[in-house]
């Protein structure tokens, strides 16, 4: 076994991760764990639980974009 390999399993990492490159770079280890168990899940179970993220991820959008909205609000009006 190598250094890197030893060190990717040890730390629970990716390569990726090791040279700071890709995706996945920015995710803590549990984010990625998580995200390695729902990869392994049924197609129908995976699509439930990626309708309940996307959904909570819109409501999310939706109020960053009518809390700044607001915040252009000036005596009712829009400037």
């Amino acid at each position: 076994m190598t250094l890197i390999s030893k060190t990717i399993f040890t730390f629970g990492v990716t390569v990726d991760f090791l040279i700071w490159e890709g995706e996945n770079t920015s995710y803590d280890k549990e984010t990625v764990e998580r995200i390695n168990d729902i990869q392994k899940m049924d197609v129908e179970t995976k699509s439930v639980l990626f309708n309940i993220i996307d959904t909570y991820i819109q409501i999310l959008k939706l109020n960053r974009l009518l809390d700044k909205q607001q915040s252009h609000l000036i005596g009712g009006f829009y400037y």
